[in-house]
């Protein structure tokens, strides 16, 4: 019962949070999935991969058995062979979506000197793969995360720009400090070296969000070089008469529009007790557009039932499937009830004034 407790208790280390899908590309001897894994004391949000074979792995890094055996025993999924200029078409990865897919310090391999123009070109290409493919691997509201120098010939990959032909917009660049991350070996991967560090210097976090109109950049972005997420645009209109005060009308206390199925809500019910947060983000989520719906409502459901196992112990699923009927049947009179007033706010806004019928019918700019 603690475990799972344990196990439903967000917890964050920097950008990343327990409740992330979290992609890991090339992660090298595995030690950044393993530094997320132990701060979240959990690795069952984790897929961390790797190109080389694991036999490769674990000869070219002497820690790499140790970390992954780790990760493994904490719940991490581990795959290898995974080439990022191709990995959506990967077996285990083309169905997957991931709220946050990182690439740390990508590299195409060290043939010559970092400002060979030729080089640069290698690195750019294995770059642009990697947009290509992580872009469309986004939950709604994902970020692509690209740990990276900042300083010459590095900045002249130009990861602002290879992001943009993916659709990607730069919506921040925070500097990247390897001692936030216990644990955290970075390792050249490559010659005979290849588990030697390399020196890190000034490097950045660079974010990416999927924007369609990430093509626009140069007119999106502000005096920092990043591309603003707009705010939604708010327009100000007469006040129109409904049936309804509220967007989701559960509450602790009140029944919806008098509904049968309804009747009797309250904090003392044991739909609400279980499903109270549930309730309470379906409200305050209401018409947000950056949510991943499905994820978010997933996420409560599983609160949930860890709520349940947690005060109802010895009392079986029976009990919970009962619970999630009757959240069944309130979500379907809440749609009704929806579907209804919504008609009517329809019928309303087609008898209001035109020009109010242009400002509510403008596109409103959000990402």
């Amino acid at each position: 019962m603690v475990l799972q407790q344990q196990e439903c208790e967000e917890k964050w280390l920097m950008h990343y949070s327990s409740l992330h899908q979290i992609l890991l590309v090339g992660d090298g001897d595995f030690s950044f999935s393993l530094c997320l894994a132990n701060s979240f004391g959990s690795a069952s949000n984790i897929l961390a991969s790797s190109l080389d074979s694991y036999g490769k792995v674990t000869k070219k890094y002497k820690n790499a058995e140790s970390n992954l055996k780790k990760l493994r025993r904490l719940g991490a999924t581990i795959l290898h062979r995974v080439d990022a200029i191709n990995m959506k078409l990967h077996t285990d990865l083309r169905m997957r979506k991931f709220d946050r897919i990182i690439f740390n310090f990508p590299h195409a391999g060290f043939y010559g000197k970092e400002d060979d123009n030729r080089l640069i070109q290698m690195h750019r290409s294995l770059i642009q793969g990697f947009f290509r493919n992580a872009s469309g691997m986004l939950r709604a509201g994902g970020e692509i995360h690209v740990n990276h120098k900042t300083t010459p010939p590095f900045c002249h990959w130009n990861l602002t720009e290879l992001a943009s032909k993916s659709s990607l917009l730069l919506i921040e660049c925070v500097d990247f400090n390897s001692a936030d991350y216990p644990g955290y070996n970075q390792k050249r991967g490559d010659s005979a070296r290849c588990d030697e560090p390399f020196y890190l210097g000034k490097c950045s976090t660079f974010k990416f969000i999927f924007s369609p109109s990430a093509y626009k950049i140069p007119n999106s972005l502000n005096h920092n070089g990043l591309a603003q997420r707009h705010p939604r645009v708010s327009v100000t209109t007469p006040q129109l008469s409904t049936k309804f005060d509220a967007p989701y009308p559960f509450n602790a206390h009140t029944a919806m529009n008098g509904s049968s199925h309804c009747a009797g809500l309250s904090q003392s019910s044991g739909c609400f007790q279980i499903f109270g947060g549930y309730f309470s983000h379906a409200r305050e989520t209401f018409g947000k557009v950056e949510y991943d719906i499905v994820s978010s409502v997933r996420r409560e459901l599983d609160h949930a039932y860890m709520k349940y196992m947690a005060e109802r112990p010895g009392c079986g699923l029976s009990g919970y499937i009962n619970l999630l009927e009757e959240l069944l049947d309130l979500s379907s009179s809440r749609s009704a009830w929806l579907r209804e007033n919504l008609v009517c706010l329809d019928q309303q806004l087609m008898q209001a004034p035109q020009f109010l019928l242009g400002n509510l019918m403008a596109p409103c700019h959000h990402v």
